[in-house]
């Protein structure tokens, strides 16, 4: 049976931040410490299987295990966190990722000929496990933090921060330390991760202790999906996003940049996309909107500009500031969507939920990159990504015109209930 979003309780505005509780340091330092292992895992995972001979269709195979198993097992991986509580289902994904890549560290170390298949299959090891850290983590963020919106928003910062200097640190760690060196740096972030994470095992959570199977559990987590209107209607609008929108504008968008401002200036482009993320991020701190879908769709709408700097040629100051203001639209809107859902789904069903949110705001990016090429070579590169940046243009209205979404107010406090007591560290 689905909770009533309107019967919340009702909490005061006014929240203490949440750099006061350890409990969200703790959770702080372990996604920042993950998000940073992800941010160094493409540059090395490229290094390793060029260095091993396997090409770049080597390396297509080897990020294809990596997400695969990540669309494949994501609903499960909310299950299990249900079932079993967040917090140890992230710890163990962070133990099987650390022996994932320090076998890899092992294997790139002792060969300067790894097996493809080796790579792939510890690579899909890896994608499994973040299968399973994944869902928990919406979850966890109403359990440690009491303002969800400006925990949400200090989660955004450092995402961006680690998008920013994961890629980095590990071409320079390949440069001065071979790719073995590497792994090793990101087998060290996933244990930093679990470490942190275990004062938290003990954490109050509404444990399932129910005994029904998991086609029964999956599809309880449906039917608190589809439930809501507002909810299923933005991840329906957000596939067709990433099928026209995410897909093309990496890939085709960093071609053309490259191309235009070469790469060094491809470079300082995404370090502005990460400064904007940043930006969007603060406000998203400061500025709570009583329709936060509204506000973040609006903010969003900024993000048209991503695509188009490119596809209409722009100078590289223009790019740069386009990218900066882009940032800002997905970062702000990506705070409201989050505190969105953490503070209108019971924490009973909130890992599964977020599950059926990540598998349906992802499974078709990958599609839409592949067809991305295709596309240019028929229409045009400069084509495909204004055609882009008209869709994202037109889905957010779409979006927008779904009275659900419009409807939806932001939970005064954002909580669904008081948080327990700090526990011991």
């Amino acid at each position: 049976m689905s909770v009533d979003d309107t019967t919340l309780p009702k909490q005061p505005d006014t929240l203490p931040s949440p750099w006061r509780s350890t409990r969200f340091r703790l959770f702080f330092t372990a996604r920042s410490a993950s998000l940073l292992a992800d941010g160094m895992l493409m540059v090395s995972l490229t290094t390793a299987v060029l260095g091993a001979g396997h090409g770049a269709t080597g390396v297509g195979y080897a990020l294809a295990a990596w997400m695969t198993p990540i669309v494949l097992l994501v609903l499960f991986g909310g299950v299990l966190a249900d079932r079993f509580t967040p917090q140890l289902m992230m710890i163990c994904a962070d133990v099987a990722r650390m022996l994932a890549m320090l076998t890899l560290a092992t294997l790139l170390f002792s060969s300067d000929s790894v097996p493809l298949w080796q790579i792939m299959g510890l690579m899909a090891l890896s994608g499994a496990a973040t299968a399973m850290f994944q869902p928990g983590m919406a979850s966890m963020v109403p359990r440690v933090a009491e303002d969800i919106q400006k925990a949400n928003a200090l989660l955004r910062i450092s995402e961006a921060l680690s998008t920013l200097l994961g890629p980095g640190l590990a071409g320079i760690l390949v440069a001065y330390w071979q790719v073995s060196g590497s792994y090793v740096v990101i087998a060290a972030a996933y244990a930093l991760s679990a470490l942190v994470l275990l004062p938290l095992r003990k954490l109050h959570t509404e444990r399932d202790e129910g005994d029904a199977p998991m086609w029964r559990r999956l599809a309880t987590g449906w039917q608190e999906f589809r439930s809501r209107q507002w909810l299923w209607g933005v991840i329906a609008v957000w596939s067709v996003y990433g099928l026209f929108v995410f897909g093309p504008a990496l890939p085709l968008g960093a071609a053309l940049m490259i191309e235009q401002h070469g790469a060094s200036g491809y470079g300082w482009i995404a370090s502005a996309d990460g400064a904007g993320t940043i930006i969007g991020g603060l406000i998203g701190m400061r500025v709570r909107p009583r329709r936060p879908l509204v506000a973040g769709a609006l903010a969003m709408l900024c993000f048209a500009l991503n695509p188009l700097a490119p596809a209409l040629e722009w100078s590289f100051a223009a790019t740069a500031i386009a990218h900066v203001i882009a940032g800002y639209g997905f970062a702000f809107w990506g705070v409201m969507w989050a505190t969105s859902v953490q503070s209108h789904i019971p924490l009973t069903v909130l890992s599964r939920v977020s599950a059926y949110d990540v598998a349906g705001s992802i499974m078709v990016i990958p599609l839409g990159r592949a067809l991305a090429g295709p596309a240019a070579d028929a229409f045009g590169a400069n084509e495909v990504l204004i055609f882009s940046s008209v869709m994202s243009f037109a889905l957010l209205a779409v979006m927008l015109s779904v009275p659900a979404i419009r409807a939806l107010q932001r939970a005064p406090g954002g909580l669904l209930s008081k948080p327990e007591a700090e526990p011991a560290v």
